[in-house]
């Protein structure tokens, strides 16, 4: 009985220690397995960090207007009779538009104007009597407030048929005519747009933090999504003298010059204000920078010399920065990474600290100061 009970013992003892012994030898063999087998490496964009030299500037957006501009209309009522331009014309100040049907008002101009000729001469006939005691003071009083008051009844007459022509107010280039001959046209209805174009306005504004930097005389570079490859130079000529309470902007106006008359009233424009000195500042593209609310962050390519193969160990290490300006695709770093880092510029959301990488820049994100972005309007 005993002796069963010791080779009973003896096998159970067997049984589990080749259980137990096979687990161990199983996560030896995983742990082996695992340690021996790397992360593959992830393929990323990089380049090296450098300095650039950057021009600090105030950037705005404006509009353009003319020095002088106006939609033209008539001040009182009347059948066009005549049109003296053409759509697109440039004229001289005071040239001749549009002339309104006006004979009733010429005929009665002339009986007023003949009415002021006749007490002109009973005027001047009482005043020679007057001097033979052959009329009284009186009547020569009553006669010069006759002609007085024919006078006037003239001018009030020949300001109400100036009013049916339409001249232009300053030089400048014509609109499109809205109006044909024979229409009959009510008070101040718009018949062509005069705008004197050379040179034009650009109004924009700056905030109140950036006042201190404007000055007059002060030279904006200015762009037009209508002509993308040019900058138009102008001048700063007047500075607001309040703040806007709502917004806390002051308002800025530059002249540019237009002999062309490519800009136009009404364009959109952006506009850069050089201010200071250039600065140096190391300088990424933009998609480098991974924002975070606690903190930006970098990829900092660092080399562990050769793997076993022979090849080049690259490891990315996580790194914060502090940005500065940005100017287009790029981005200014003030703190963090060095002249000459191999920074990650693309494909970072693969990486964590002590990745592993390899670099391949056959597709880079762009890095460009000016980039030209199509508008759609």
């Amino acid at each position: 009985m005993i002796k069963r009970m010791v080779i009973m013992l003896i096998a159970v003892a067997v049984v589990l220690g080749g259980v137990f012994g096979f687990q161990v030898f199983k996560g030896i063999m995983i742990k082996k397995f695992m340690s021996a087998m790397a992360s593959p490496p992830q393929t990323v964009s990089a380049g090296k960090a450098g300095y650039s030299q950057w021009q600090p500037t105030i950037e705005a957006l404006g509009s353009l207007r003319a020095v002088r501009g106006a939609d033209l209309s008539i001040e009182v009522s009347g059948v066009v009779d005549s049109i003296s331009f053409n759509s697109g014309d440039d004229v001289e100040q005071g040239a001749v538009l549009l002339k309104l049907r006006s004979e009733d008002d010429a005929a009665k101009l002339e009986s007023l104007q003949a009415t002021a000729q006749l007490n002109q001469i009973n005027y001047d006939r009482d005043q020679k009597q007057l001097k033979i005691q052959a009329v009284s003071q009186a009547n020569l009083d009553t006669d010069a407030a006759n002609l007085k008051n024919a006078n006037a009844q003239v001018a009030q007459q020949q300001a109400i048929l100036d009013k049916k022509t339409l001249r232009a107010p300053f030089a400048g280039h014509l609109g499109i005519r809205a109006v044909d001959l024979g229409q009959y046209l009510s008070a101040g209805t718009a018949i062509v747009t005069l705008q004197a174009l050379d040179p034009i306005f650009l109004d924009f504004f700056v905030p109140q933090q950036a006042i201190d930097q404007v000055r007059l005389g002060q030279t904006v570079a200015v762009k037009i999504d209508a002509y993308k490859d040019q900058t138009f130079n102008g001048e700063i000529t007047a500075l607001n003298p309040k703040v806007d309470a709502s917004s806390r902007n002051v308002q800025v106006r530059a002249t540019l010059k237009n002999a062309d008359h490519r800009l136009l009233p009404g364009m959109y424009a952006t506009v850069a204000i050089a201010t200071g000195a250039p600065q140096n500042y190391i300088t990424l593209p933009q998609t480098s920078i991974t924002y975070n609310p606690y903190g930006n962050t970098v990829y900092i390519v660092d080399s562990k010399g050769a793997d076993a193969a022979g090849k080049p160990q690259l490891i990315a290490r996580q790194t914060f920065v502090t940005t500065g300006p940005t100017r287009g695709d790029q981005v200014a770093v003030l703190k963090g990474v060095n002249d000459g880092d191999m920074i990650v510029t693309a494909g970072q959301i693969k990486l964590h600290n002590g990745s592993t990488v390899l670099i391949d820049n056959s597709i880079s994100p762009t890095a460009d100061a000016a980039p030209n972005v199509p508008l759609d309007r």
